[in-house]
């Protein structure tokens, strides 16, 4: 049986059970690398964080049952403070570590120290033993170094072209007003701008429609199953995954995350009318500023994209409550000590996975004013909360040695989509503002977003 949505029951099981899965194959994956002498080390002082154990996770199953995971790890965080160890059934734990303060060896410890593990093994099946997780450590390495040059802003001007004239082409078919689903028309047009940018022009021309099938049956490999069963062809989604990447020898990894939150960028401003102004009114000041109205020709649509700043932190905002990975879980391959805000210190044993739960970390108060509000000013040059609050406040996109190299060229992507349908049509989001889908490991906007358009008066980048 799939894992779906819409059963209450199963989600609450999947989400206990996940963390024990995933810190029994990190303790596999851990334990083989460390060094001997770490392993017989104990932390006497400071002491272990506090621990959570099963008869206090049954308290959490209301949260469960509603599908609301962010609620469940606030319950935590407000009970047991920034730093605790999740214990099922005694024998395998996980510390979570919450804020800025105790996350700086998350993300920068050393491959020695902190590891992947074998968390991501479910990966493989996806997309081939050639790449990504199914290689050694140093090919990995060096494969990351291929995608990191290949994104950097440097580079990243001679994808911006053919972004746009995806863009341009792909809502010159729309009419004068309709109603659309926002999250097909976008998971469409950015199959279009990832296979325009990453195959080729000729490539995606004759073979769009394939593309897209391929995608989603790779797509629907990403589901809780096949993180317990990544291999197994008994599960359906599982087989038609194979299958797929069999025939689809490049896979689109920035597709899945930027469709979400192009959609969730949507859905936030077409619920506040404040920030939608800003951001239309942004687009009209830069339109007339270089006299486009007028007739002229952008010949520099990088420059053009990187003087949005206020769609650039509204886009930055919906990371912020909506991050594509709501948590990041490591394997320490050696004890270590963090000290918290209060003044705490506690030893992390060897062994143990670390989980870092961005969804948590990225709205402390003590960082965020109001920090379940919508509010992309709190990014504006008068606040800046994320760069007050210090290094690691805002990990949307990870951060220190495990950053999202596509971090800029995802914004390019949406800034590009967001910013002509700002210009050209007027917006109204017809559906209820969408729940989040937390049976996805991606989690995405649940159902359908349906939005009503109408044209503006046009006023082209090109």
């Amino acid at each position: 049986m799939e894992f779906t949505s819409s059963s209450a029951m199963w989600l609450a099981m999947a989400i206990l059970a996940i963390t024990a899965a995933l810190t029994k194959i990190a303790l596999g994956g851990g334990r083989r690398r460390c060094l001997s002498e770490s392993s017989d080390l104990t932390c006497k002082t400071p002491p272990p964080p506090p621990v959570v154990n099963c008869i206090a996770l049954l308290g959490l199953l209301p949260a469960l049952f509603r599908g609301d995971v962010p609620a469940t790890m606030q319950q935590l965080y407000a009970k047991f403070g920034s730093v605790f160890t999740v214990s099922v059934a005694g024998l395998l734990k996980a510390t979570f570590l919450v804020g800025p303060e105790v996350s700086a060896h998350f993300f920068q410890g050393l491959e020695s120290e902190v590891s992947h593990g074998d968390l991501f093994e479910f990966t493989v099946p996806m997309f081939g033993k050639e790449v990504g997780h199914g290689v050694d450590n140093a090919t990995r390495i060096e494969q990351g170094r291929f995608f990191a040059e290949a994104l950097k802003p440097a580079r990243l001007r001679i994808h911006v072209d053919p972004m746009v004239q995806e863009v341009e082409d792909y809502f010159a078919k729309w009419g004068q007003h309709g109603t659309v689903d926002l999250k097909h028309e976008l998971e469409q047009l950015l199959l279009l701008i990832s296979g325009r940018c990453l195959l080729g022009k000729e490539v995606m021309g004759t073979k769009f429609d394939e593309v897209c099938n391929l995608f989603r049956d790779i797509e629907g490999g990403v589901n809780l199953m096949s993180v317990f069963f990544p291999y197994t062809p008994l599960i359906p989604s599982n087989r038609r995954r194979d299958m797929a990447r069999e025939r689809l020898h490049a896979i689109f990894s920035d597709i899945h995350t930027s469709t979400h939150t192009s959609v969730w960028t949507g859905a936030r401003l077409l619920t506040h009318e404040k920030f939608l102004a800003a951001a239309v009114d942004e687009q009209d000041q830069i339109v007339r500023k270089h006299g486009i109205i007028n007739g002229r020709i952008v010949t520099d649509h990088y420059g053009f994209l990187m003087e949005m700043h206020m769609l650039h932190i509204c886009i930055k905002e919906t990371l912020r409550l909506h991050p594509p990975a709501p948590m990041i879980v490591r394997t320490a391959l050696r004890q270590f000590t963090v000290r918290t805000r209060e003044g705490h210190e506690y030893c992390v044993p060897a062994g143990h996975t670390m989980a870092s739960p961005i969804v948590i970390s990225n709205r402390v108060p003590y960082i965020y004013k109001d920090a379940h509000l919508y509010d992309p000013d709190r990014f504006g040059p008068r606040r800046e909360e994320d760069k007050v609050g210090g290094k690691f406040s805002y990990t949307s996109f990870g951060g220190g040695r495990n950053s999202c190299v596509g971090e800029n060229y995802a914004y390019m992507q949406i800034k590009a989509i967001w910013s002509h349908l700002l210009r050209n049509f007027e917006l109204k989001l017809l559906s209820p503002f969408p729940k989040t889908d937390w049976s996805k490991l991606v989690p995405e906007p649940q159902g359908k977003v349906m939005v009503s358009y109408k044209r503006r008066q046009l006023l082209p980048t090109s």
